[in-house]
Parts: structure tokens; sequence; C-alpha cells
């Protein structure tokens, strides 16, 4: 990889920010609340410069989750974005999460089409002991790289991760998918259903240092590249349960709790049982552990997410001229007649 010489990707002309994916992770609800109220009154006092400016949509995502403070209402909305549960048939009375997921992609894509906006930023909160992470399907994408790495500039005393899912576009399942470019920002520890003022201040400071990076790469400014730690995810972890009840039987061990991103090696201890007895890594490799004893997961049989980790390359990038821009459109206007 030439890392002197930058790639030149298309200006982010529309960003949205989402909260309220998952109804009761409440900084992402009550910022989305108050970027809808500055927006409000920008908009009362705004006038037309005639310069060019980056659209940012501001969506509180499931509002009727957000409404009874749970989770969601039928099912998890944050696992309806596949291309199968957007574009399939719906049934006479389909989840209310399938039905709103349709309708964001309608507003906010459709996924994988040209119209779709250039960037979506999706709030999130848990209760593990994540600090602030963004999560994304691509280890490629060198704007949420970059992005990340501004971040973690500006934000010296957040402890801060960029997690890979490996999954690819076409089996991406979250709201940040429907965007041509984005990610989840995730940020804990956080009980669900309440707000912490550190939680929310360090949330509103990212978003805050995400969009200013936009603005400077829209106006042109060239970012050198450099190096991100990248955890790629490698499997989930469930509690031990009782054979026949299916009932957990251990919880984490409290040599684990907490502990997030720390190196998990063979025989380290991860569950203890409720009759005492301590149960260690079994695995062949240390990984890295983290969503430990996330409460939302238990559902989903998740005790935790183990991880290897790794120094990526990151290019320099800017934004294309116009010229550039046009020169593209073109290009692919003549693919499309030939």
């Amino acid at each position: 990889m030439d890392v002197d010489e930058p790639v030149c990707l298309p200006r982010l002309s529309r960003v949205a920010v989402c909260g309220g994916t998952h109804g009761n992770e409440l900084p992402g609800v009550y910022l989305v609340r108050e970027l809808l109220k500055l927006q409000r009154r920008a908009s009362e006092g705004e006038e037309d410069d005639g310069e060019e400016h980056t659209s940012m949509l501001t969506v509180l995502s499931n509002p009727r989750a957000v409404q009874q403070c749970r989770r969601y209402t039928d099912t998890d909305l944050n696992r309806c974005f596949t291309l199968a549960t957007l574009n399939g048939p719906t049934s006479d009375s389909p989840p209310y999460e399938v039905l709103r997921a349709q309708e964001l992609n309608a507003m906010l894509g459709p996924k994988g089409g040209p119209g779709a906006v250039d960037l979506v930023c999706d709030l999130h909160s848990t209760t593990a002991n994540m600090g602030l992470c963004f999560i994304a399907y691509s280890d490629c994408d060198w704007i949420c790289l970059h992005i990340f790495k501004h971040l973690q500039r500006r934000m010296p005393d957040t402890p801060m991760r960029f997690i890979h899912l490996g999954i690819s576009g076409k089996e991406s399942y979250s709201l940040d998918s429907v965007g041509k470019h984005g990610f989840a920002m995730e940020i804990g520890p956080q009980p669900h259903g309440g707000v912490r003022s550190d939680i929310y201040a360090v949330m509103s400071a990212g978003v805050r240092h995400m969009l200013d990076w936009v603005g400077l790469f829209n106006s042109g400014a060239v970012f050198e590249g450099g190096w991100v730690d990248v955890f790629t995810l490698v499997k989930n972890i469930d509690y031990p349960r009782d054979s026949k009840t299916h009932n957990i039987t251990a919880a984490i061990h409290s040599h684990l709790q907490d502990r997030d991103f720390c190196l998990l090696r063979p025989h380290d201890p991860v569950f203890q049982t409720f009759s005492g007895e301590t149960l260690r890594y079994e695995g062949g490799e240390p990984l890295y552990a983290l969503f430990i004893n996330e409460c939302s997961y238990y559902e989903k049989g998740i005790a935790l997410s183990l991880a290897r980790k790794r120094r990526l390359a990151v290019p320099g990038i800017r934004a294309q001229t116009e010229e550039e821009e046009q020169a593209d459109e073109r290009a692919l206007t003549s693919e499309e007649e030939e």
C-alpha cells in the first residue's frame, strides 16, 4: 500500500445520526432529541448563503420502543436490515420493527443503492465496560477508520476501540448498513433505561467530532494515513446451561467482570457456577474478551464475545474535487449505456 498518495473518495453530502434503535438505550435517544431541537432552532434563523452544506438527517429510529422504554416491541430492529427482510414480502401482520426497518430503508436508503445516505452513525449504549467503540462490517472503509482516528486524537482520555464484525455486505443486518458508509457508536458502561451524564457527554462529544471531521473532509482537507488497532470478532460464548431446563448455571467470573478487551488466555477463569465452581477458558488461542455480561444478550445466548486484534494500515484520504466527481459520473453513465 502506498500510504503517501491519498485515496480520493466522494464527498459526504448526506449524513444520518440515529438514536433509539433500541428503545431503552437512552443516551442516544436524548442526544437525538437534543440534535433535533438544535436543528429546529437553526432552521428558524437560517439564511441561504449560497454555499453547499452537508445535510444532516437526525432520526429517532424506533419511536414505539422508545415510548415504552423497551429494547424493542416485537423483534430486534437492529437485526431487521438484511436485504431479504427489507426487500422480501411481508406477512399479513408483520412485526412492527420489520415495518419500521422498511420505512427507515426508504428514508435513508435504499440499502446498496446510489441514493442511500453517504454516512450513517447509529448511537448505542451497553451495560458492558466497553468505553467508546466503533462497530463496522468492513475493515477497509477508510471513511469510518479516519473518523475513528479523528476521535482518538480529539478525545485522548476516552478508551476507544474499533470492532470489525467481519460480515459481508449481503449479510449485514443493522441500521448503519443502510448507508454507503456506516458504523455503530457504542458506549458503556451504561444501565439500560437510564442516562449517565458522563456517558451522554462522551457520546455527544463523539458525534460533534464526527460531524466536524465530515466538514473538514468535504472542504478538501487531506488526512494522513496511519495505523488503527482493529478487533475482529471471532465467536460468541454462551453461559453454561442446564441440559434439561436450559437455565443458566453460572455467572461471569469476578476475575473477568468489567475487564472488556482484556486478553483471555487458555485456563483463565471465565464463569463461576452458582454452586461455586470456577469454569476456565478452554480455547486453544488467546483472544480478547468484549461485551462481557451485556444484559441485553442474555436472550441471545451470549455471555461474551471473543476477538482477534491486529494493527491495520490506513491510507491517507481526501475528498474528490467537483471535476473528479463529474468525471466519475460520466464514466458510470458510459458504462451503463454500454
